[in-house]
């Protein structure tokens, strides 16, 4: 997560991880459907006005870390060097959000996702968002057209890369087996690898 420089920046920051830290706690303790936006509020002693100020909905509360996994994806693309491979620098990104989406503790977290149909909806259209904003860079690496099939295929398969390595017993080999496949169908496609 980028670390705000200002003052104001820090203290909204604080606000922020304030408001998903307690939201996070009291969906742990008490079951998602069981509690409420007030209930957040009025726990992380903030208005509801001010919790939509940085959350949109009850279900961005569980993904506060959305737009940093989508950045880092992008940024795997954009911000790679000269001579690393697209792929290459992919896998990299996706195996340390990986590790993080597996870390020990995040296993309650994923169950409760799991278990609400509110919060999967979610996930899957955080992940088609992601892809999307994957493929667009990608294509902008490689000099072609936005709506590249290619560039959103290889993209949602990314995506869907750590989707599936998360739930693994050996989420880093699942992230390597299933870049191997990745890797493939890129060079299938005849797209310049770096």
């Amino acid at each position: 997560m980028t670390v705000p420089t200002g003052r104001r920046e820090r203290k909204k920051a604080a606000t922020r991880q304030k408001i998903a830290d307690t939201a996070m706690r009291l969906f742990l303790e008490r079951g998602y459907d069981e509690v409420g936006i007030r209930d957040v509020a009025a726990e992380a002693d903030v208005a509801v006005t001010t919790l939509f100020s940085h959350f949109a909905s009850k279900e961005a509360l569980v993904f506060e870390r959305d737009t940093d996994f989508e950045r880092r994806l992008t940024e795997a693309v954009t911000d790679r060097g000269q001579d690393e491979p697209l792929m290459a620098a992919l896998r990299r990104e996706v195996q340390a959000l990986v590790a993080h989406c597996a870390a020990p503790g995040a296993a309650p977290v994923w169950r409760m996702i799991d278990a609400s149909p509110a919060l999967r909806q979610y996930e899957e259209s955080m992940r088609l968002r992601h892809a999307d904003s994957l493929a667009a860079a990608v294509a902008a690496d490689l000099g072609l057209p936005r709506t590249t099939t290619t560039c959103r295929a290889i993209a949602r398969f990314v995506v869907d890369a750590h989707a599936l390595a998360r739930t693994a017993d050996d989420p880093r080999t699942a992230v390597d087996d299933i870049f191997r496949m990745i890797e493939a169908a890129w060079a299938a496609t005849g797209a310049r690898t770096s």
